[in-house]
């Protein structure tokens, strides 16, 4: 039952995830990866709330293997921001490069530790 949960979320979060990315990235005129940004963002923000819940006990075993596990691995890309960064670099945009790693980063621990409050504030 378990690894159907982890299916089920992931047949949400990779169809979730290419269609966000291009919606963001069509509203965007530039080589920056909006796209993915915006993706790995969300994930860690459901990811921290998911996680903000389970401490407060408001979040079962199976839910967390179908949001978190299925729907925001699914839904979140290391590889692609990997590639991405990469391209940049090649591209000889090697601040544009910087700036992704480090505003990923940075972006992705805020939007997991705001979740979390949120989730604890919400259900603590």
């Amino acid at each position: 039952m378990n690894w159907l949960l982890v299916v089920v979320g992931a047949a949400v979060g990779a169809p979730l995830r290419y269609l966000l990315d291009r919606a963001v990235q069509a509203r965007h005129d530039s080589v920056f990866p909006w796209g993915t940004f915006a993706v790995n963002a969300a994930a860690c923000l459901v990811l921290g709330a998911l996680a903000g819940a389970a401490l407060a006990g408001a979040a079962s075993s199976r839910l967390q293997l179908l949001l978190g596990t299925g729907l925001c691995g699914a839904l979140s890309t290391y590889s692609t921001f990997s590639y991405e960064t990469l391209r940049l670099a090649e591209r000889g945009r090697g601040f544009l490069a910087a700036a992704n790693v480090v505003a990923s980063v940075l972006v992705g621990l805020g939007a997991v530790r705001l979740g979390s409050t949120a989730a604890l504030r919400l259900f603590g």
